[in-house]
């Protein structure tokens, strides 16, 4: 096991400190996220070296339509998430302890040299909440890294400041999911805030990072032209009018049912708008 990263110990065992919930984790116990544990005192990843899922996908999947399109990455997953979306589309891997899920040993190097070994670019961080399985991120985009390979981030978003500037230096580029432009439905829903996402965006963009958003719409839920028009806002209000962005489809999944898939005319809508807004770059996903 490897000791975890951003914690700090207390009378009843530590409070980790990697993301916003700050989780007080009593000895023998886990975090939100299932894969960090408190052991005689000190916090370990449990995740660390175990990925769960590993394929070879195109860049355009994750979604980046505009950073090194036309060529594949290596996409990589260890189980674990630190929000409880309704409609997790991977709730098989993202919403279950390491040991509730198949997975491989595999070493930061062997990661590395097997993307090299099949002369892929990139190694994407994917699938589940990239964040919860920091450390082995981590120590896999500084190899990456020194070896030319560009790092990938597919996220939330959620999560501190300080885990987030020591991993700025090696990330190349990032999607973040934005789930909705309502506290109450981050609350709701996800149960987590958008204030820390919003900040993280600004945050990667202002060092450089390739940023792009998807936002997932739910009928009902964020797909009003009001919700829309909140998020084209605030990227124009914040200069991100060139960020491309992603509107994607939802289908019932995890914890939800209804309502069913997103119409086709609600992405199409929501395209107007953001095109309305001055956004430059719009697409639609899983149409």
């Amino acid at each position: 096991m490897i000791e975890a990263n951003f914690y700090t110990p207390t009378d009843e065992g530590v409070q980790c400190l990697l993301c916003p919930h700050h989780c007080r984790i009593r000895e023998g116990s886990r975090g939100l996220c299932r894969s960090r544990e408190c052991r005689d005192g000190k916090l370990y990843a449990l995740s660390y070296g175990r990925p769960c899922a590993l394929a070879v996908d195109p860049v355009e999947k994750k979604p980046l339509n505009r950073f090194m399109p036309g060529t594949y990455c290596l996409s990589l997953s260890c189980t674990g998430c630190n929000l409880s979306c309704r409609w997790c589309q991977n709730s098989d891997i993202s919403q279950v302890a390491p040991e509730e899920a198949d997975s491989t040993s595999l070493s930061p190097e062997a990661v590395v040299e097997m993307c090299l070994r099949r002369g892929l670019p990139s190694i994407a961080y994917t699938y589940t909440e990239p964040f919860t399985w920091w450390e082995y991120m981590f120590d896999i985009a500084a190899i990456a890294h020194d070896k030319g390979l560009k790092n990938i981030l597919v996220s939330a978003g959620y999560v501190e400041k300080e885990p987030l500037r020591e991993f700025l230096p090696y990330l190349d580029a990032a999607n973040i999911d934005i789930k909705a432009m309502d506290e109450d439905i981050y609350c709701k829903y996800c149960g987590a805030s958008l204030t820390p996402v919003l900040d993280n965006i600004l945050a990667m963009r202002e060092a450089g990072v390739h940023v792009e958003i998807t936002n997932l719409l739910v009928t009902g839920l964020n797909d009003s032209e009001e919700h829309i028009g909140m998020l084209c806002r605030w990227m124009a209000d914040n200069g991100l009018q060139d960020v491309p962005l992603h509107f994607s489809r939802y289908f019932p999944r995890y914890k939800m049912k209804e309502p069913g898939p997103t119409p086709a005319r609600t992405l199409f809508r929501a395209r107007e708008t953001a095109l309305s807004h001055g956004i430059l770059n719009v697409y639609l996903g899983n149409v």
